[in-house]
């Protein structure tokens, strides 16, 4: 019989947890009751699988044991709480569990988490507790805020939810196109954090990459016939697939077109290309697919000047259409300078109001270098440098703004 370590067992908990609470949440009606009795099984499970095994299904067990433990604390407080009648947790412990059933649950979960009255910060942790399974702690570190603020901020939403009677349910079909949209955008926001840290010492949080994949996966089994759900997946894929190629050795960021291409993750990139060409056949465009294209443009391209900058051109146009904004139209200048050269590119950079934005100042720098306006690309560095707080962004500035040498 094989044996199973902690870290075995974690792992599988993780996968199962967001699973496990969303059934609970429906059959108790109560998140943090749905929470204690999870980690309860967790317990359990620590206790009995390294000698037991595996069960043959784990989901079924994770489940089953949590909702057990939460009848009996449930039966154990009914002298004090009359929410739960004796008759209810009967119910409660007959439910059988089935598979559609619980990625229903899994899915309303999602909705209930990315709800629109929560604050996007709120959506965000409860997203990665509830339905991620990652604990308070993991969640602090990651958002490099103290672990008593990420506490407190999954308290509010909790409270949030029950305070205002937030609906456990899938939104209606005229509602849905708008709730989707604020889930796809919780996952990417922890994927953008993740693939480029908005503070500290690294740039690249591995974790919250991985996780915002899991969860878009998720999406992608409950959501197949959602175009934007597989073109977030797509993205992240194909952007995922450059890990290894954007930091050097000691930590160092290596920009686009520098990256040794042969460390890219293939087998992400087929993964990647393979949806957006599905995508594309569905013919129902929206952000997320069209910027899963863009990188899969540059995913061909065995080096950056092979880059079909045309195509990425012509794409960006598109998604200006689909979802116009100033760093939209940045980007789309990038690959206008290697088209059309520096000159045409600074002219449309420079009409875009991202005074704020570390990267509307870098590019400049990177475009007035380009033109042999060293001075004025020393200060546009300095900007760029004023403006953000990661320390890999930060080194990469300075050493280019060091090499333009003295003004």
């Amino acid at each position: 019989m094989a044996s199973f370590s902690v870290t075995d067992i974690e792992r599988i908990f993780r996968a199962e947890h967001g699973r496990a609470v969303a059934v609970l949440v429906r059959v108790f009606g109560d998140i943090d009751v749905a929470e204690e009795a999870v980690q309860d099984a967790f317990t359990r499970a620590v206790e009995r699988w390294p000698s037991t095994g595996l069960p043959p299904s784990p989901t079924g067990w994770i489940i089953t044991t949590a909702r057990n433990r939460a009848i009996d604390r449930l039966r154990r407080q009914a002298k004090h709480d009359a929410r739960h009648t004796e008759a209810d947790l009967e119910e409660a412990a007959a439910e059988p569990v089935e598979e559609r059933a619980v990625r229903d649950d899994e899915l309303r979960l999602i909705f209930t988490c990315c709800h629109p009255s929560l604050a996007p910060a709120a959506q965000v942790a409860l997203t990665l507790r509830l339905v991620g399974g990652l604990t308070t702690p993991e969640i602090a570190r990651a958002f490099l805020v103290p672990e008593p603020t990420m506490a407190q901020r999954l308290v509010r939403a909790k409270g949030k939810i029950r305070d205002a009677r937030i609906p456990y349910r899938v939104p209606e079909a005229e509602d849905l196109g708008v709730r989707l949209r604020a889930v796809l955008s919780v996952v990417y926001l922890v994927f953008n954090e993740g693939y480029a840290a908005s503070a500290g010492t690294r740039l690249v949080r591995e974790e919250l990459c991985t996780e915002a994949i899991r969860l878009g996966r998720l999406l992608a089994e409950l959501m197949p016939d959602a175009p934007e759900v597989m073109g977030l997946l797509a993205l992240m894929l194909l952007l995922d697939a450059r890990r290894s190629a954007r930091t050097t050795r000691d930590g160092g960021l290596v920009r686009l077109p520098e990256q040794d291409r042969s460390l890219w993750d293939r087998r992400l990139i087929a993964e990647g290309q393979a949806i957006v060409r599905e995508c594309l056949r569905r013919n129902e465009p929206g952000p997320y697919q069209i910027q899963a294209a863009i990188n899969a443009v540059h995913s061909d391209a065995a080096d950056a000047a092979a880059t079909d900058w045309r195509q990425i051109v012509a794409l960006y146009d598109q998604l200006l259409v689909h979802a116009p904004s100033p760093v939209v139209a940045l980007n789309r200048a990038v690959a206008v300078a290697e088209i059309d050269g520096p000159g045409a590119a600074l002219v449309l950079v420079d009409r875009l109001d991202l005074d704020a934005y570390y990267l509307f100042h870098a590019i400049r720098a990177d475009l007035l270098r380009r033109m042999g306006r060293r001075a004025e690309a020393a200060r546009a560095y300095d900007a760029a440098l004023a403006r953000t707080q990661n320390e890999a962004e930060r080194a990469l500035l300075r050493n280019r703004r060091d090499s333009l040498g003295p003004e």
